[in-house]
């Protein structure tokens, strides 16, 4: 897969901004369309996977966590991943992964060894969940993840449907200054991507009850994620409390702004909030920051 097949103009625009095309061709190369063993045998380990994709019937862009028993992603031939998803009730993407065609992006990101794998595409329901068809699939390098050593499984119990509000309010606003890692969804044209940032709690500030903004830190040059906000500024954050499941998913649109000192910033205006307690039935260990990531835990 040649660097021009990799990336669409928008991400040529930012990559030409930023003065990283040179570097973007050179780790474009590592780009490909097949599951490899050593990425096969991953995707089999792994209790949780990351999925972005857009509704259908209302176009809002999300980001979810799906569960399982490791297993539940497995790659089921040289170009498809098959997923047995465990959907919370209510989940925004429970439509987008029932429609043929959608397109997904997913990662499964293991705290344990602060590997991370990104494989997007186009969605096929199956009897028992969904198959993805490979369009790029790519490993990211461990920076900015934070390290978890352990975690258990929990039954998962009953409860309420999400609470949804049209911004933040107090509970979301602590919930995001709090936290360490959110995930990012982006589409483009062609299809989607899901995207990991990290950082030290407060890394993510909240400038109003209707938008956040955080610093855009160095990455792999490749900028798909800031490419599809130029090409469509639709997005969906995922926060996750990874102590107690409990998730919170934001949809709204992204703009990224440079500095005169070339640093970047994105910022997010919310759209709607969608609060779930106890979503994911999976409980980690306290976590060991990235020591990549740029500024001091508060």
């Amino acid at each position: 897969m040649g660097a021009h097949s990799v990336y669409h103009a928008g991400s040529r625009a930012v990559q030409d901004r930023a003065g990283e095309r040179e570097r973007a061709d050179h780790v474009g190369r590592s780009l490909g369309q097949d599951i490899k063993p050593v990425a096969a045998a991953f995707l089999g380990l792994q209790p949780l996977l990351i999925v972005g994709a857009a509704d259908p019937g209302t176009g809002r862009v999300w980001t979810s966590a799906l569960s399982g028993e490791p297993g539940f992603v497995r790659a089921t031939g040289p170009r498809q991943m098959s997923v047995t998803p465990g959907l919370p009730p209510g989940d925004p993407l429970t439509e987008a992964l029932a429609t043929p065609g959608t397109a997904v992006g997913t990662l499964a990101l293991d705290p344990r060894t602060r590997r991370r794998m990104r494989l997007n595409g186009r969605l096929r329901p199956t009897p028992r969940g969904f198959a993805v068809t490979a369009d790029q699939v790519f490993s990211n390098c461990p920076k900015y993840i934070q390290r978890r050593e352990t975690y258990e499984r929990v039954e998962r119990r009953e409860h309420g449907l999400p609470v949804r509000r049209g911004q933040l309010d107090p509970e979301a606003v602590e919930f995001v200054t709090a936290a360490d890692t959110f995930f990012l969804a982006t589409v483009h044209p062609g299809g989607a991507d899901a995207s990991h940032r990290g950082g030290n709690p407060g890394f993510v500030r909240v400038d109003s009850p209707s938008e956040l903004s955080w610093r855009d830190y160095p990455g792999n040059a490749m900028f798909l994620t800031l490419g599809n906000l130029r090409a469509d500024p639709r997005a969906g954050l995922l926060f996750l409390d990874w102590a107690t499941g409990t998730t919170l998913q934001l949809t709204g649109e992204a703009r990224a702004e440079f500095g005169a000192d070339g640093e970047r910033t994105v910022r997010f205006t919310v759209t709607e909030a969608l609060t779930s307690p106890a979503a994911v039935p999976l409980r980690w260990s306290a976590p060991g920051y990235s020591p990549a990531n740029p500024e001091p835990p508060r």
